[in-house]
């Protein structure tokens, strides 16, 4: 798979975001509806742990919300639960500007 580099959150390091990342807006339903990233599907943050299972055996996953903290909160659950490889692409105008290429 292709992937390409981009800088993430302020990151001095690029991170590769593979094209087939599994990319999740951690956003409430609400704010999913107002309009979210191409191909991002809306686990809201209160819902991750329920819902552990649809991250496994992801090559990679990408979290994003409206600023940056519920996805880091969600990447730190994600990781705790043995979910590996997981990017906090940071808030949504971040995450538009890096996933939508």
């Amino acid at each position: 798979m292709f992937g390409f580099l981009k800088n993430i959150f302020g990151s001095s390091e690029p991170v590769e975001i593979k094209t087939n990342a599994f990319i999740v807006d951690v956003r409430s339903q609400g704010e999913f509806a107002s309009g979210s990233v191409k191909g991002a599907v809306n686990i809201p943050l209160d819902n991750i742990r329920s819902q552990i299972a649809k991250f496994k055996g992801k090559e990679q996953v990408v979290v994003f919300c409206r600023s940056g903290m519920r996805s880091a909160q969600a990447k730190s659950i994600l990781e705790s639960n043995g979910i590996e490889n997981v990017v906090n692409a940071g808030g949504l105008g971040q995450a538009q500007a890096l996933l939508n290429k």
